[in-house]
């Protein structure tokens, strides 16, 4: 369960609507339903639907509906304690007073609220459990351009040339770079793979991306050997007499998280001395600028970042047009 403002439990049943209540003052819990207010289970019942409809028709991951869930389920708590109202019946002025309460200075935060707030109300208009969209006319914040942090060819090399390949976890950590950096998948989409989804003798992984969509997409000759090898030398080390279905497995024999991934690149990229800014997902962009950098057409990377829209491809064209004009500017005799 999302965690809820903490004046509802203090004050169920929405006593509490007319204090002023810090929409981030949250519990690890929301209240009980034997007695929480009217209009927090009915706001409850229906963010329950909404989540099972954004399942049903449009296949989204675990992850982004825990996300809506707990956007909504706040914005819920918020609503009951500071005017009785449920999420259906709220109003702009409403919707309006809880970004601006909950914001940190950062759009990127309350846009990321309304955006949320915006396809839930879509779908509440349409399926006649709100009379109004409330978020019609609420503007989104201004923000810069952010542009994907990336590294070069060279820092990628360093990278991938840090693990102790003469070690079961170190094979394990270079296989996994080799292959986020040759085919461009999401962490969550590495670190799911089944061995299965492997086709060694095409040279392509089976992959199922956001919306449960599924794709194909090579991974090249240098990632194939390493894959190999860890199938061969690694994986069964450190499975030892256990099965699994997950292609890359931890010491104890489960399946790799994000968050285990995430940790591996902040390690080698720290014993390779790269000091530029990091993400989880700095080898898909690494991928993605590189073959633009490098002569790749837009809609082929679009294909192979598994992309429904290609605007958010062609944010990695700015990037890779930055880079070539940094390399003239320190190569060419009059950059």
């Amino acid at each position: 369960m999302a965690r809820a403002v903490r004046a509802a439990a203090d004050n169920p049943a929405g006593a509490a609507a007319d204090r002023d209540v810090a929409p981030g003052d949250v519990l690890d819990s929301a209240p009980g339903e034997a007695n929480a207010s009217p209009a927090w289970l009915e706001s409850r019942a229906s963010i329950d639907l909404f989540c099972d409809a954004m399942w049903l028709e449009h296949g989204l991951s675990r992850n982004t509906l825990d996300a809506y869930r707990r956007d909504l389920q706040l914005l819920a708590q918020w609503l009951a304690v500071r005017h009785e109202a449920s999420v259906d019946r709220a109003d702009e002025a409403m919707v309006t007073g809880y970004i601006a309460a909950r914001s940190d200075g950062k759009a990127t935060s309350s846009n990321r609220r309304l955006s949320v707030f915006r396809r839930y109300y879509g779908w509440a208009v349409r399926e006649h459990r709100a009379a109004a969209d409330p978020t019609l006319r609420i503007a989104s914040a201004k923000q810069p351009a952010r542009f994907p942090s990336t590294l070069s060819e060279a820092q990628v090399e360093a990278l991938l040339g840090a693990p102790d390949v003469e070690t079961p976890l170190g094979l394990r950590d270079r296989t996994m770079l080799e292959l986020m950096y040759a085919s461009g998948l999401r962490v969550s989409e590495l670190v799911t793979l089944k061995t299965v989804e492997i086709g060694m003798n095409e040279g392509v992984v089976r992959v199922t991306g956001k919306g449960s969509k599924e794709r194909l997409v090579p991974f090249g000759e240098v990632a194939h050997g390493w894959i190999e090898r860890y199938l061969r030398d690694a994986r069964p080390a450190l499975l030892g007499a256990r099965a699994a279905d997950a292609l890359f497995v931890t010491a104890r024999g489960d399946g790799m998280t994000r968050q285990q991934f995430w940790n591996i690149i902040k390690r080698h990229a720290q014993q390779a001395d790269i000091r530029a800014h990091l993400s989880p997902h700095t080898l898909r962009h690494a991928f993605a600028t590189h073959l633009l950098n490098h002569g790749a057409d837009l809609r082929v990377v679009q294909l192979l970042l598994g992309h429904s829209d290609i605007s958010t491809t062609q944010i990695y064209t700015h990037v890779a047009r930055e880079r070539l004009r940094t390399l003239h500017a320190t190569h060419h005799p009059r950059g």
